[in-house]
């Protein structure tokens, strides 16, 4: 089966003319696709907004264009209350991924990750027409048709609403949603990922979105496990070197509150580093932040985990998971103690005894009151 030519990367064309001419990039992803009967829509575990905003605005494009069926998959949970109100307010149809019907006639497009990184469920082996992704991650891409990863730009969304405006296409009100607050969330914290482009597709996006759906996603209510989770983390954080904070969040409810304490956590005065890890199932979730511009967050926290599990991201922002072979304290704790040197060292940090966010006398206290 002939299929289409591939995409670019960080915005230049790998095979064929220029990606900077007119509708190249879109165009050449339609036209490979008219060759299938469909399309299915991945994107990586436990989809964010820009996952999910990218799958909406892409199935929009082909089935205005190609008048073609397009299946939204769901691999793993929805985490974050505000990703779960998107769903609810958009009143998105996801297949969870192990219900799929992987039709050899149906094409299969990943968002916002890549084959090969460990952030997947799809089955081992299975053709992937296209990936368009904005993580610096290298992925398994040897063979896709369709290739465009521009890290460059701060989220996917970004690059999707790109190829609607290639099309001469103007979103609804829901895709025009789903694909701002991908961007907005995306780009979000200090200092911002965000770049020329993604300032502008926000801009034009903006007017088209719904003002009371928006308000709703953004203050969307949190459960008690929540604050509970939270609690413990800030129990259990320490600061190395007034530039480090770095918190054990015990028992996640939701593998994304990890990404949500270490953005929090960010925010205190002085800081340069955060990082959370925290045990979802059988995983020990992890998450880095930074306030460097140029932190290459993604590399450090691959070179903390190493060949213990996954992680990836980027510049200022990164995540990881490495899996349990036990879930008792011991192992968990050994297994801590292991990635705080290998932090510590990466950032040339002086092993040392952290101090407390939250004083030990202060912790009992409380407890006693």
């Amino acid at each position: 089966m002939e299929r289409g030519m591939n995409g670019s990367r960080n915005g230049q064309a790998q095979n064929g003319p220029s990606s900077g001419s007119v509708e190249c990039v879109s165009s050449r992803l339609l036209q490979g696709l008219e060759n299938y009967k469909g399309v299915h829509v991945v994107s990586h575990i436990n989809p964010d907004p820009d996952s999910l905003g990218s799958m909406v605005a892409l199935a929009w494009l082909i089935r205005q264009k190609l008048g073609m069926p397009v299946q939204l998959t769901r691999d793993g949970i929805l985490g974050r209350a505000e990703n779960r109100a998107l769903v609810d307010c958009l009143e998105l149809d996801l297949m969870p991924i192990e219900q799929v019907d992987w039709s050899p006639f149906w094409a299969v497009i990943i968002v916002d990750s890549q084959p090969g990184t460990g952030r997947h469920t799809i089955p081992d082996g299975l053709p992937i027409y296209g990936v368009i992704d904005h993580h610096e991650t290298g992925g398994q891409l040897r063979g896709v048709p369709f290739v465009d990863i521009r890290s460059d730009v701060g989220a996917t969304c970004t690059i999707v609403a790109s190829y609607l405006n290639e099309q001469g296409l103007a979103p609804t009100s829901d895709v025009a949603m789903a694909l701002f607050y991908g961007i907005e969330s995306e780009i979000s914290g200090y200092p911002r990922e965000a770049s020329p482009l993604d300032d502008e597709t926000l801009r034009q996006l903006y007017p088209r979105v719904d003002q009371d759906k928006l308000a709703r996603i953004r203050a969307a209510p949190l459960p008690l496990a929540y604050f509970e989770a939270l609690l413990q983390a800030l129990q259990d954080t320490f600061i190395y070197d007034d530039r480090l904070i770095l918190s054990w969040a015990d028992e996640l409810p939701q593998p994304e509150l990890a990404a949500e304490i270490a953005d929090l956590l960010m925010r205190l005065e002085g800081m340069e580093w955060s990082f959370c890890a925290g045990v979802y199932e059988d995983k020990l979730i992890l998450s880095l932040r930074t306030r460097h511009a140029r932190g290459r967050a993604g590399i450090v926290l691959q070179q903390v985990v190493g060949d213990l599990g996954t992680a990836g991201g980027h510049d200022r922002r990164a995540g990881g998971a490495i899996p349990l072979n036990s879930r008792s304290t011991s192992a968990v704790e050994k297994l801590c103690s292991t990635l705080r040197k290998r932090l510590l060292q990466v950032l040339k940090i002086d092993e040392c005894r952290g101090q407390r966010l939250v004083r030990r006398k202060e912790l009992l206290a409380n407890l006693q009151a």
